[in-house]
């Protein structure tokens, strides 16, 4: 078999931003989710989501590194608990194993106590099974006098922050990893891409000859479908990449260019740059989109824009948006006059 090219380095910035799409989105120590890791890490999977049966394919889905339900103490010590515990039943629910009773609120710490309803006072630190717990908690400080403190409990250390990801970030390996391959090829589809390369640190030589290899691995990889990505508003009619959202050309330089920032604002991610990962159709419960297909790059404000939205229902708002002010401009004149 013939030996594969080795592929020549890419500039270091735009390595590291491809490297990081797959990856999840940021998350703080109050959340009880992990920051920043791969997207095929444990996913956190809310109870109240596979309480409709239709949604129990989500505990059937083949998780590469396994799952945990995350119960309310409401649920599980409620009114509707002998249902929460048939719903476990079915599904081979187990405290401890696979799921964990997920304290938010300070009512239920105090109503439900664990350590009064035979609950293991061990804080978890695993993500697998056993988990080392059958509890977790995230109850913010109060102003209150009376036991107003931050409560936070399982996941709390260095090593083991967050007990997952949230469950529509998931991703498989080799899905990260298309993805990414496509990613680049979309990044060469910038009408200046190798200007760009050059001006970062590549030569003209391994520039070109990294834009062909990752074409031509896209390409076999069914990655390029010109027709697909022009579909998707990935690509325009000349196969230039562009924005999804304003459909604007990209040009490549943005891929290097920082963000400016306002005094005193400083952001510390440094691959925060003018253009950044956008998913055309959002990441939502009930659906995994990052998938090939479903990612281009676009640029940081449009990203900001759309937020979880997605384009389509963007569009609609902006539309109805430029309708109103045109309107409010007409009715101004109309005064005037």
């Amino acid at each position: 078999m013939p030996k594969k090219p080795r592929k020549p380095k890419l500039p270091l910035l735009l390595s590291r931003k491809i490297y990081k799409t797959g990856q999840t989105r940021g998350a703080d120590d109050d959340v009880i989710y992990q920051n920043r890791v791969g997207r095929n890490s444990t996913v956190l999977i809310p109870y109240e989501f596979i309480i409709p049966e239709e949604n129990r394919w989500a505990l059937n889905f083949d998780y590469e590194n396994g799952y945990i339900v995350l119960i309310s103490p409401d649920d599980y010590y409620g009114e509707s608990s002998s249902e929460t515990r048939n719903i476990m039943n079915q599904s081979g629910l187990i405290l401890g194993e696979n799921a964990l009773l997920f304290y938010t609120q300070r009512y239920q710490y105090n109503q439900y106590p664990p350590q009064s309803n035979g609950i293991s006072q061990s804080e978890p630190m695993s993500r697998k099974a056993p988990l080392g717990g059958e509890f977790v908690c995230r109850i913010a400080a109060t102003t209150s006098f009376n036991q107003g403190e931050k409560i936070n409990k399982g996941y709390n250390t260095t090593q083991s922050k967050g007990a997952g990801i949230r469950l529509y970030e998931y991703a498989h390996s080799a899905v990260i990893e298309k993805c990414r391959i496509q990613l680049e090829a979309i990044y060469w589809l910038c009408a200046d891409s190798l200007e760009s390369a050059i001006l970062n640190e590549m030569s003209s030589e391994t520039a070109n000859q990294r834009r062909d290899l990752a074409l031509a691995e896209a390409d076999a990889l069914g990655l390029l479908d010109k027709k697909q990505l022009r579909e998707k508003r990935i690509i325009d009619e000349e196969d230039h990449s562009v924005c999804p959202l304003c459909l604007a050309k990209l040009s490549a330089k943005g891929f290097f260019s920082r963000l400016e920032q306002q005094e005193f604002r400083q952001v510390h991610d440094l691959t925060v740059t003018e253009i950044n990962l956008f998913h055309i159709n959002e990441l939502r419960y009930g659906t995994f989109n990052h998938v090939p297909y479903n990612l281009g790059w676009g640029h940081h404000h449009c990203n900001v824009v759309v937020k979880d939205s997605g384009i389509d229902n963007t569009l609609v708002w902006m539309s109805e948006v430029i309708e109103r002010n045109l309107n409010l401009n007409a009715a101004t004149e109309s005064d005037a006059t």
